[in-house]
């Protein structure tokens, strides 16, 4: 009974509008006081929560791909690639399905993946005659490879919580990135095909494809940058995350030129403003994670899996269905700070992959960004594109079901996942 209380309490604080951080740190603070426990360890985990050096890799990582955001490479990306398959069937949106793949490999957040190519993808794709609905999914869709794709927050956090190698995370999410950008792919030419009525595009030529590839390359060595440091060993992540944040700041300022001071103090602002949100909610998980460590939940969850659900495959089965379910009312990170704890010991004690399963729980979460009511990719979208969200939610539909599948496939497959991380 003690588990069903504790997640009454906290759903019942969500619903009440309660932001996740403080919902997190005030149910762990009560039921610490309610065992008798000093206060004092509130104030431990508090601190404890931020003293990873790993954690200080989020704040560059945003800052980065806030520079790049507000320095317009989106529109370098989009152009250059658009001249290469901009003719093909759904050329068009290929293009933005392969330009979010692109910036994904220099972002980590998916939030600044959907804004960045949403920005330049939609207009041009509504002016060419893709329907509304079709066009807003698969932008929304694409920003979710901003989280799986390496630099990935979420695989960093994921990362620090269950003590897995980073590194070896970043190589595992490439395979399952590139499986979804190629199922993307498909829909989008198929879909082309048989309900399109827009205009296409002309061949571009050799000179137009030259230009506009010079333009971009600069933007997609600081990803070979970024990722070659970390793979090579040159660098680990944290400070691939520093590497990146100054890269990204000399490219836009000095050789794009586009980044004015007033972009780059809001560039800094929205930092501060994302990493201060991040943070809290690490913070309260904490606490939360400590109290509920204390009240033995991860032993009742792993006993109550072991005595219900004895094989792997149903293990993974009631995950998915829990996971789809808080992604109706939880943001991404929340998900993965207040289940990881929660579900990882189970996962050891079943012989189920860690790496696997870190790459697993993100694509169940980048479900989350664009499921409505609470998914932020949506919001995105629909605040460039001033549409109501009821189109999106509709346009991104089958996605979704695209994203399941690949899940599907990585649980059959999981060489998908784990080839790339243990070749090396």
């Amino acid at each position: 009974m003690t588990l069903l209380y504790i997640a009454i309490a906290l759903l019942l604080l969500l619903f009440l509008g309660v932001p996740v951080a403080f919902s997190l740190a005030g149910l762990g603070a009560a039921l610490l006081a309610i065992k008798g426990l000093p206060m004092a360890m509130v104030a431990q985990n508090l601190q404890g929560a931020l003293s990873n050096f790993v954690l200080l890799s989020v704040p560059l990582f945003l800052l980065m791909s806030n520079l790049l955001l507000k320095g317009g490479v989106g529109r370098d990306l989009f152009e250059a690639v658009q001249k290469w398959v901009g003719h093909w069937p759904g050329g068009l949106g290929v293009a933005a399905l392969l330009s979010c793949g692109l910036f994904s490999a220099i972002s980590g957040s998916s939030v600044a993946t959907a804004a960045t190519v949403g920005t330049v993808a939609i207009p041009e794709m509504t002016r060419r005659g893709y329907g509304k609905g079709f066009t807003l999914g698969l932008l929304a869709a694409g920003g979710t490879l901003g989280i799986l794709i390496p630099p990935s927050i979420p695989l960093i956090v994921y990362g620090v919580i269950t003590e897995e190698s980073i590194g070896k995370l970043f190589l595992a999410g490439v395979g399952p990135g590139l499986l979804l950008i190629l199922l993307f792919g498909i829909y989008t030419v198929i879909h082309s095909i048989f309900f399109g009525k827009h205009s296409s595009v002309t061949k571009a030529s050799w000179p137009e494809r030259r230009k506009a590839t010079l333009r971009a390359v600069p933007t997609v060595g600081l990803a070979f940058l970024i990722l070659g440091g970390i793979y090579s060993g040159a660098f680990t992540p944290t400070e691939a995350s520093a590497v990146g944040a100054a890269a990204a700041f000399l490219l836009t300022k000095f050789f794009l030129k586009t980044l004015t001071l007033k972009a780059f103090y809001e560039a800094v602002r929205q930092t501060v403003l994302t990493t201060i949100v991040l943070f809290l909610i690490v913070i309260g998980a904490k606490i939360f994670g400590k109290a509920i460590t204390i009240y033995q939940v991860p032993s009742m969850i792993s006993d109550m899996v072991d005595l219900h659900f004895a094989s792997p495959e149903g293990f993974i089965l009631v995950v998915t269905g829990i996971l789809l379910l808080l992604g109706l009312f939880l943001e991404s990170l929340s998900m993965l700070l207040i289940m990881v704890p929660v579900l990882f010991p189970t996962v050891a004690s079943m012989g189920i992959d860690p790496i696997w399963f870190g790459i697993f729980f993100v694509i169940l979460i980048e479900v989350a960004l664009i499921t409505p009511p609470v998914g932020l990719n949506l919001f995105v979208i629909q605040a460039i594109a001033k549409t109501p969200l009821g189109v999106i939610a509709k346009g991104v539909f089958p996605f979704i079901i695209l994203m399941m599948f690949s899940v599907v496939l990585i649980y059959i497959f999981p060489a998908i996942v784990l080839w790339l991380p243990f070749a090396f």
